[in-house]
């Protein structure tokens, strides 16, 4: 235990380690409020400059740089509608109504504390229950992921606005893009139209850049005339009894995290969109209705995006799989130092499971620090002129899309998605739904792929799949459950179901 102990305040007691922290946070969170400038990339980045440091350096700094990347995406979600991450998709839903309301700084200081919050949740799971987790996480097998991902699209009807058949249009669209490219299992091209600059598929991020970014510049050009709306910067700290209220909601929104992000493949995303829809269908009385500035729309998905940081460290650190695309670049840069991770990584370096804990918790304080201060110059954004503000939008959005791949292709999708989302917003259309179809429609696919190559393409073999498994069901379960919600069938159905108490 002392041991334990000692390798996790390493970072807290080496000034120079203390300082790479403390240096990865506060870069992280700027690289991530910057859209297109992805923390993965970030990291991919940092291998090339750290392959020659000492391993607890370099990941003193990566591990920074996630922490505080995660947690960026909200500041320009919160006050331009453009989420710097698609983690960050959820929280611009209710963030950015609160800026034109003007309570941007209030709201960024929430964020700023749920997600200290959230993220102190995944590290204690991922300090106490790595193992268990880790165990429950290997018994997910592709028809388990299909099934998430379904339940993941089932969340259009939280992001439709007033029309769920524009959502449904809005998702199937995105699902439509998301099939751009080469097959993944046969390598076929599809949707290409003979085009070799479609054989890599559409990024999503450069759809998200489009969509949000380009799409809301042209939709503000509507008001380049309005006032502008004076921030309320005066309390940025959250009062206690704030915070309180918020709790429960926070601590259930953290538990999506660390179980989404536990899962390989999945990541922060995921998490923050079906912990929105949590707050949707569990909070009764919202501070204003969801999509008009309520609060618990922002404490959902920030908590949970958090962590699943600590989540995602999961099963790196104990069965060497990656927990999303970050985590991946991480496992890179350890076999570069000549590390193994996995179920040996604790016996070979028992330090570094518990030297991450203590950098992921230390990046968390930086995180609350770093994240309370600067906000009211980072709230003045909002109040610079639409003629000046807009045009510093649409240039940022097309380096943000050229950062992706350094690829002009990558520009024309997201000045094209841009156009085309500005139409939808025109006609009433959301454009989450859209985005939502482009990240999940893959997961769905190939994990279907996979379950039915399993049973040799047996439809009769995939249905007994599906009821078979205990965790398979209860997902299906579950998905009934959603579709029934939002039936007329569900009042009359839950005044009969047995009540606990």
């Amino acid at each position: 235990m002392e041991k334990a102990l000692g390798y996790f305040l390493m970072s807290w007691v080496d000034p120079y380690l203390f300082f790479l922290v403390a240096l990865g946070t506060l870069a992280g969170i700027y690289v991530g409020a910057i859209p297109g400038l992805s923390v993965t990339m970030a990291v991919s980045i940092l291998i090339s400059f750290t392959y020659a440091w000492d391993t607890n350096e370099a990941l003193a700094l990566m591990v920074g740089i996630y922490m505080g990347g995660v947690y960026g995406g909200s500041r320009t979600a919160i006050l331009l509608n453009i989420p710097g991450a698609p983690a960050a998709i959820a929280t611009a839903l209710d963030g950015y109504p609160l800026a034109k309301l003007g309570e941007a700084g209030r709201a960024i200081g929430v964020t700023t504390v749920v997600s200290f919050l959230g993220g102190f949740v995944g590290i204690l799971a991922l300090a106490f229950g790595a193992p268990l987790v880790a165990e429950i996480s290997l018994m997910f097998a592709p028809r388990d992921y299909m099934l998430l991902g379904i339940m993941g699209l089932l969340l259009v009807a939280s992001l439709s606005g007033e029309s769920l058949l524009k959502g449904v249009i809005a998702g199937a669209l995105g699902i439509l893009v998301s099939m751009v490219g080469l097959d993944t299992m046969s390598a076929q091209p599809r949707l290409t139209f003979g085009s070799s600059a479609l054989l890599g598929g559409v990024s999503y991020v450069a759809v998200m850049i489009g969509m949000f970014g380009i799409a809301e510049a042209l939709v503000q050009l509507h008001t380049i005339g309005a006032p502008v709306v004076k921030q309320r910067v005066d309390r940025v700290v959250p009062a206690l009894s704030t915070v309180l209220r918020h709790l429960p909601l926070t601590l259930r929104a953290s538990a999506i995290g660390v179980w989404i992000g536990a899962l390989p493949g999945t990541g922060g995303d995921i998490a923050a969109l079906m912990a929105y829809d949590h707050a949707k269908k569990s909070v009764k009385n919202p501070s204003r209705p969801f999509g008009q500035g309520a609060y618990e729309g922002l404490v959902a998905p920030e908590a949970a995006n958090n962590a699943a940081v600590g989540g995602a460290f999961i099963p790196m650190l104990t069965l060497g799989i990656p927990g999303d695309a970050v985590t991946a670049v991480i496992i890179a840069a350890l076999f570069i130092h000549g590390l193994r991770p996995g179920p040996n990584l604790m016996v070979d370096t028992p330090h570094l499971f518990w030297f991450t804990v203590g950098n992921l918790t230390l990046a968390n304080f930086f995180l609350l620090v770093f994240g309370l201060t600067g906000i009211r110059l980072f709230a003045k954004i909002v109040e610079v002129p639409k003629a000046i503000l807009l045009p510093i939008v649409v240039v940022l959005s097309v380096v943000g899309a050229y950062a992706i791949n350094n690829s002009l292709t990558d520009v024309y999708w997201a000045v094209g998605f841009g156009i085309f989302g500005y139409v939808l917003r025109v006609y009433g259309y959301q454009l989450g739904p859209v985005v939502l179809g482009v990240i999940l429609g893959p997961i769905v696919e190939s994990n279907f792929r996979r379950t039915m190559i399993a049973v040799r393409e047996s439809w009769t073999g995939f249905l007994l799949e599906l009821v078979s498994h205990p965790i398979t069901f209860v997902l299906l379960i579950g998905i009934l459950l959603s579709v029934l919600r939002g039936t007329p069938l569900w009042p009359r159905l839950s005044a009969r179901l047995p009540r606990p108490f």
